[in-house]
């Protein structure tokens, strides 16, 4: 196997395929990469690309040959959107990975970066959250379908490497945000969604903002753009077998990162909880040790990232 911490600079000239690229994360590693002079990127869009078809990946893989792929196409959604729709959360997801990984592999992809999240881990993950606590208890319910495809790919990735000697990673986000986010009221995420209920309460002279659960949850939040400079920086540095976690190292509670955005927004009302309304885990932080180690730390403060992310919503999505 190759060595963990193996150094080899991607060439500037390689081609390189970023499926997922109109996303949060893949928009973001695309302008990583192009801000780092990389000059042979390929993007496909849905329309132009059906990675959940076997035949459409190997016919592009056929045609294309990338020499690195990273891998950040994904079915994503809130704790509502996972309730609703748990076979598109399984079932699109394992399609997506499975055939660009197998497709990657069999047409000669020197290296592939899968990309999961931090749903892999046990409920009650002992906090923060080693890369060695995975398939140690029981998964938040909440979102299992989608976990279990991430968790499929991470395997998948390992296998690969085992039986065939290749150069699969990856890496495990926190939660993220930053510019392409998703802002829609009901399959968002709990940050964007926050973003636009303040916004849209504060342009509508609202008296009070109403959200879900008590409040008391403990999340970490990474800048997307972070999360980018760490796929080139694992790209270039890293190849062992096991995940990498990739985190802020930072935790505050949902209330006040509610209080952040509305502070950020300009919200002068009410803030309202409805307890009533699930909470999901209890307390959520990734241990960053390994990728610290390895040399990388994040660079962007929640306070900056917010205020440039809801810059760029005001921009684009009002």
């Amino acid at each position: 196997m190759a060595n963990t911490t193996a150094s080899s600079e991607m060439e500037k000239s390689a081609k390189i395929f970023v499926a997922g690229h109109r996303g949060l994360v893949g928009s973001a590693i695309v302008r990583k990469l192009q801000d780092q002079g990389f000059t042979n990127l390929v993007l496909k869009t849905h329309s132009e690309l059906d990675l959940t078809s076997q035949s459409d990946v190997e016919s592009f893989f056929a045609t294309e040959k990338p020499v690195y792929v990273i891998l950040a196409a994904a079915k994503v959604g809130g704790i509502h959107a996972n309730n609703t729709y748990p076979a598109d959360f399984i079932g699109v997801n394992l399609q997506i990975q499975t055939n660009v990984i197998h497709s990657a592999y069999t047409h000669g992809v020197k290296k592939l970066l899968f990309l999961g999240s931090s749903c892999i881990y046990p409920k009650f993950a002992p906090q923060p959250i080693p890369e060695s606590a995975l398939l140690t208890g029981p998964l938040e319910p909440t979102n299992e379908w989608y976990a279990i495809a991430k968790i499929a790919g991470i395997k998948m990735c390992q296998a690969y490497r085992i039986q065939h000697q290749w150069d699969a990673i990856s890496g495990m986000p926190t939660n993220l945000y930053g510019p392409n986010d998703n802002f829609h009221p009901e399959n968002s995420h709990v940050l964007p969604a926050l973003m636009r209920r303040f916004h849209e309460a504060k342009a509508n002279d609202a008296e009070e903002v109403v959200v879900w659960g008590s409040g008391s949850p403990l999340r970490e939040f990474l800048h997307v753009d972070d999360l980018a400079d760490a796929c080139v920086f694992l790209m270039e540095r890293y190849s062992g077998f096991e995940h990498v976690n990739v985190g802020s190292g930072v935790e505050v509670t949902i209330k006040e990162l509610a209080e952040l955005v509305k502070e950020v927004v300009g919200f002068k009302g009410k803030l309202v909880w409805d307890c009533t309304k699930p909470d999901g885990t209890p307390r959520k932080l990734m241990d960053n040790s390994k990728l610290a180690s390895l040399g990388w730390t994040p660079k962007i403060t929640l306070k900056d990232g917010l205020s440039q992310t809801y810059q760029w919503y005001l921009e684009n999505v009002v």
